[in-house]
């Protein structure tokens, strides 16, 4: 094909199958399983979102390209397998889909929100007793214990809070966290034993995640901005030391936390 040829999906399934052929693919290809790809699959989502927090169009497109051959390049080994193809997934995401909006492919109405939120809940719940899941009644069932565990503590505090197991409001989440903060004070008091520090720290940032809930902040992208400010912030000491002549590794404490109180300050000029 030439530069200007538009490739289709069905030009990238073809791809990725030269890419697996075991005679004349590329070996770093050939070699992988799932267990090898699913690393890259997660770092390619990540990505994805990265480039919407900057609002780099192009990186976007360039980087759901990537994530989308994740999706491809699983569905490869699977067909080799004899698994299951990539028309496969396509149709078991729209039935999927099709299945969970009743009030949009069907006659199906619902009164309000409310309403909706329970019967998308209660075809999930029917969808995993289909596939053999163990009946569970649990307002908590059916939680991936595969997510990141922030977003599972998000899971499980939304899924307490639709049958009323919730804080009223902010003050109490920041009420509970001064709470657990203290308990983690007690413990370095009490000699910092691993284990406990452990439990209690998990504690400060369960009620964290509640409280990003409660303030309708995403937690993932707060700290992902506090990261990436932190970032900012130690490069531009690090400038600034180089320009008044120093290493910055060379400074104590004191000096660098100078350091940081400037750049600070022309962050905010």
């Amino acid at each position: 094909m030439t530069e200007t040829t538009r490739y289709s999906l069905d030009d990238l399934l073809a791809i990725m199958a030269r890419l697996r052929d075991p005679d004349s693919g590329c070996p770093w290809d050939v070699k992988q399983d799932f267990a090898s790809v699913a690393p890259y699959t997660l770092e390619e989502a990540y990505e994805v979102v990265d480039a919407i927090d900057r609002d780099d169009w192009d990186d976007l497109r360039d980087e759901l390209g990537d994530l989308l051959l994740q999706v491809v390049f699983h569905a490869q080994m699977a067909k080799e397998k004899g698994l299951f193809d990539f028309a496969d997934v396509a149709d078991a995401i729209s039935c999927k889909m099709t299945r969970r909006h009743p009030h949009v492919f069907g006659d199906t109405q619902f009164v309000d929100d409310v309403a909706r939120k329970q019967a998308w809940e209660d075809i999930k719940t029917a969808e995993r007793l289909a596939k053999g899941a163990p009946a569970d009644d649990s307002a908590l069932a059916g939680i991936s214990s595969g997510l990141p565990e922030w977003q599972r503590a998000r899971k499980l505090q939304e899924r307490a809070a639709g049958v009323g197991f919730d804080w009223p409001e902010p003050s109490s989440v920041l009420a509970k966290l001064a709470e657990e903060v203290n308990e983690v004070r007690a413990e370095f008091a009490a000699g910092a034993d691993p284990a406990r520090l452990e439990d209690e720290i998990g504690d400060v940032l369960f009620v964290m995640v509640n409280l990003a809930r409660h303030a309708t902040v995403d937690f993932s992208r707060a700290l992902r901005h506090a990261n990436a400010k932190f970032e900012r912030r130690f490069r531009l000491m690090e400038v600034l030391a180089a320009a008044d002549g120093l290493k910055f590794a060379q400074q104590d404490l004191a000096a660098q936390e100078a350091l940081w109180q400037r750049a600070k300050v022309i962050e905010r000029e």
